[in-house]
């Protein structure tokens, strides 16, 4: 409502929009979807679209009318096709195909205290690592990405360590054991926020060695999200970096 109120007063606003904006708050009923327009106001960030068991449509409508109304939106687990036509729509959306990630990001100001580092063990878990540095992008933090530095050769961490000490909170992706995360909060000061991924051989039971493992490091200051969740990872990493 502050932020209404502030956007008529300097003009950018028109009194008659922002009526309309109030009429229809604190969420849009479109029959198959009730959007949360408070999500903004009191989070920062608008509501997310999580894609999957939605029809390309319901994405699109859902997609559309968030953008009518926020600079910058995303939408995760997307296909192809989902983005296709998300953009035949809104064509300034964007789509990374490797994060399954549509995102609208017209409003690039950074806003967090500082960077948000990823960190990723290996190649194999870029795809949850990028949708962890797409969530935090478009939530308004400047992102430095660090791709395959794993514990089997942990000499290219110790190479990356001025990076990792630059930074505000650190989001480390990682699967088959999940060492890494208790590697590198053991290295900084700063907050981790440790992601376990689906990837590894049998006994890892998908993801699952990783999560326990990145449950009970010894370390100190780590947080642990769900498997394959790097977009809760970037969203908690913002809401943790903001001034």
């Amino acid at each position: 409502m502050k932020t209404l109120l502030l956007a008529v007063k300097d003009g950018s606003l028109p009194v008659e929009q922002a009526v309309e904006q109030i009429s229809r708050l604190p969420y849009e009923n479109l029959g198959f979807a009730r959007l949360d327009h408070h999500r903004r106001l009191r989070q920062g960030f608008p509501e997310v679209i999580y894609c999957e068991g939605k029809t390309v449509e319901q994405v699109v409508t859902i997609f559309a009318r968030l953008a009518d109304h926020n600079p910058n939106v995303l939408a995760t687990r997307a296909t192809d096709e989902m983005a296709r036509s998300v953009r035949d729509k809104v064509p300034d959306a964007e789509f990374e195909a490797g994060a399954r990630a549509i995102y609208l990001w017209r409003d690039r100001e950074i806003r967090g205290r500082g960077p948000i580092v990823v960190v990723s063990a290996g190649t194999a878990d870029m795809s949850v690592a990028r949708e962890a540095v797409i969530t935090a992008r478009v939530t308004g933090n400047e992102v430095d990405e660090i791709l395959d530095v794993g514990v089997a050769g942990i000499h290219r961490l110790m190479d990356v360590l001025p990076r990792l000490s630059r930074a505000k909170v650190v989001i480390v992706v990682a699967g088959m054991e999940g060492a890494l995360a208790s590697v590198v909060g053991g290295l900084i000061a700063a907050p981790v926020i440790a992601v376990p991924t689906s990837v590894g051989y049998g006994v890892s039971v998908g993801g699952l060695s990783a999560l326990l493992s990145m449950l009970t490091s010894c370390v100190a200051g780590i947080l642990v999200v769900n498997i394959d969740n790097g977009f809760g990872a970037g969203f908690a990493a913002s809401l943790i970096n903001r001034p």
